[in-house]
This record gives structure tokens, C-alpha cells and sequence, in this order.
């Protein structure tokens, strides 16, 4: 199965997940998401990803200098942010606990 597509839909929640624990900057949520699992993640979706939960307001944004190259831009989630990731979460756990009794993982079935 190609994943690119349940990508696109866990996205959004897979980054504010990775910025509960930390603030970060953008190549290091891509590497913190690709630590976890996300290998062929793109670095243009996770940007986009950004852009996008920032102008929908879920991430704050902040600038910091750094002393050996151009300043990085930092993330941080937000009570609204937080809010999304709590009711993603449930989405998902309902979801794959469908997806789950329907390929009989449950019992030790077909997968």
C-alpha cells in the first residue's frame, strides 16, 4: 500500500505531536518526525504543514539568532494547538481500532 496518502491525513497531528514535547525549527521536525518513523517524509510537506497550522492558528512562532548561519525560525504549539491534537488523537484511536477488528489484528488475524 502507498502511504503517501494516510500521510497526508496524519500530518497535521504527527507535527503538533512532535511539538508538545519542544518547541523546534523546521528541518528539526523533520528529522525528530523522521526519528520516529517518517523516513520518506517530505521537507516541502512539512513546511507547508507549518505555514498551515500557524496561519490557522494552532503553533506560535518565534525567531531566534544563531552565531554560525542564517537565524531559525521556531514553532511551538498552543492551546488551540493542543486542543486539535487531543481531538486528532481520539479521531485516530477510534479509526485504527476500526481498521484494527477489520483486519483481525484483535484476535491474531490476518495481518
Amino acid at each position: 500500500m502507498d502511504s503517501t496518502q494516510l500521510l497526508k491525513g496524519v500530518l497535521d497531528s504527527a507535527v503538533l505531536a512532535v511539538l508538545e514535547d519542544e518547541d523546534g525549527y523546521g528541518y528539526d521536525i523533520v528529522r525528530r518526525l523522521r526519528a520516529a518513523g517518517f523516513e520518506d517524509i517530505g521537507d516541502a510537506s512539512v513546511y507547508g504543514t507549518l505555514r498551515r497550522l500557524y496561519a490557522n492558528g494552532s503553533l506560535t512562532s518565534y525567531v531566534v539568532p544563531s552565531e554560525s548561519g542564517p537565524h531559525r525560525k521556531y514553532y511551538g504549539i498552543n492551546t488551540s494547538g493542543r486542543a486539535r491534537l487531543k481531538e486528532s488523537t481520539a479521531t485516530w484511536r477510534t479509526f485504527a481500532g476500526a481498521m484494527d477488528r477489520l483486519l483481525g489484528t484483535e484476535r491474531g488475524g490476518r495481518i
